[in-house]
């Protein structure tokens, strides 16, 4: 037991040091190359990603699961919102960079579903040989929440920009999701690992020590997101890139790398419910939160109540991004996930890469649409999913008429 609970420190220790080295960089003002910078800062993201897959896991003897991995998804989406709030208060500043935000916005939803999800399926998969996970009834408050943030966010390419009122709307249901996961119910989490051996301490010491990686690690996410993809995107100009498409997949790929390997180490280690409820919160969290914040950063750093505008191309990644959120939300809904809907979800993410033109964006959205309807009306499993997801009040509000009118054609027959 001694030689466990030492092997686990050992890993405590080692997964904190690479977030140390870039702290000592970042705090003493040390400036290297590009590449080095990103390689610096990107090593201590993934050491700080250990962190808090661990720091969540204890934070499950305290708090309901449904909170524990919401929290968990939102310090993992920190990189992903310093990024891209800074670019929209310098759109405050610079139209120019409204299409930086919404660049970096789009793919980082687009990241997190194609890849994201796909990639804690296939893990999975690779690890145990499941090849589907069957996700718990608890996930209806990630479903519910995702499926009213993605189809209010399809107004957003219709009306063309994006205003404080979407902001107001959008940060509210993220207020009310982040209540909803505080009520959920109490699970008592199988630990294994460093975690095992921190959750013998006593409660108070515990709670101090998962705060304390918690800290730690957002700390550090939160100071190397930016010069992670600042360094990616100095080092990809050189090969003559598009700014739009760097700052669109690359920023993404360096802020969502947190998110990733947490939640491919909950499937690796046995828990891939876990790591697909990352990324489901992880998602709302993006749909709301962050999307809601843009344009709050947008008018404080301009100093004006005016929405952000989008062009035509912007329209179109945005369109092009509800569509896909659809579609996995169709996928989802009927709580189960397998290798065959995560090679699709990521097989349709690849394909859409090739084709950057606006107008293809727009017409490859309607190939998720179409696909998201052709299953939810093939599938009785997932109509019944979603219906049983609505909240008991609107349920009750679909059953009593189908009653209704089946006691009445009885009566009529009788007669008859």
């Amino acid at each position: 037991m001694h030689n466990e609970a030492a092997k686990h420190w050992r890993m405590v220790i080692g997964a904190a040091l690479f977030p140390l080295q870039w702290l000592i960089v970042h705090f003493s003002g040390m400036h290297f190359e590009p590449q080095w910078m990103a390689l610096s800062s990107g090593v201590s993201i993934f050491g700080a990603a250990f962190l808090l897959s661990w720091a969540a896991e204890l934070a499950q003897l305290d708090i309901p699961q449904a909170l524990a991995l919401a929290f968990l998804a939102l310090i993992a989406v920190l990189p992903e919102y310093a990024v891209d709030i800074y670019f929209a208060w310098q759109a405050g500043k610079d139209p120019a960079y409204v299409s930086y935000a919404t660049a970096n916005m789009t793919g980082a939803n687009r990241l997190l579903i194609g890849v994201g999800w796909a990639t804690v399926m296939i893990a999975c998969w690779l690890k145990t040989g499941i090849r589907a996970v069957v996700l718990d009834k608890s996930r209806r408050l990630e479903v519910i929440s995702l499926a009213c943030s993605t189809l209010y966010s399809f107004i957003l390419p219709f009306k063309g920009t994006i205003s404080l009122i979407d902001a107001a709307l959008l940060i509210s249901m993220f207020l009310v999701y982040m209540r909803a996961a505080s009520k959920a119910h109490m699970v008592e989490p199988e630990l294994e690992g460093p975690p095992e051996t921190i959750a013998r301490f006593q409660p108070g010491m515990r709670r101090a020590v998962t705060l304390l990686l918690f800290f730690y690690a957002a700390l550090t996410i939160f100071t190397a997101a930016e010069p992670f993809a600042e360094g990616l995107i100095a080092s990809g100009k050189t090969l003559g890139i598009e700014e739009f498409i760097l700052v669109q997949w690359l920023a993404p790929l360096a802020s969502e790398s947190p998110e990733f390997i947490v939640a491919i180490l909950f499937a690796l280690r046995g828990n891939p419910q876990a790591g697909v409820g990352t990324l489901l919160s992880s998602t709302v969290n993006q749909w709301t939160l962050l999307v809601g914040m843009l344009p709050v950063a947008y008018c404080l750093s301009g100093g004006h109540f005016n929405p952000m505008v989008m062009d035509t191309r912007q329209q179109a990644e945005v369109f092009l991004t509800s569509a896909q959120s659809i579609f996995a939300l169709i996928v989802i809904a009927n709580f189960s996930f397998s290798i065959i809907e995560a090679l699709i979800l990521l097989g349709l993410f690849l394909v859409q890469l090739v084709f950057p033109a606006p107008e293809i964006r727009f017409a490859y959205s309607f190939v998720y649409l179409a696909l998201a309807a052709g299953l939810a009306f093939t599938m009785r499993s997932t109509r019944v999913s979603l219906l049983t997801a609505l909240p008991r009040r609107l349920r009750r509000s679909v059953r009593p008429r189908v009653v209704r009118l089946s006691r009445r054609d009885t009566r009529r027959r009788a007669v008859g």
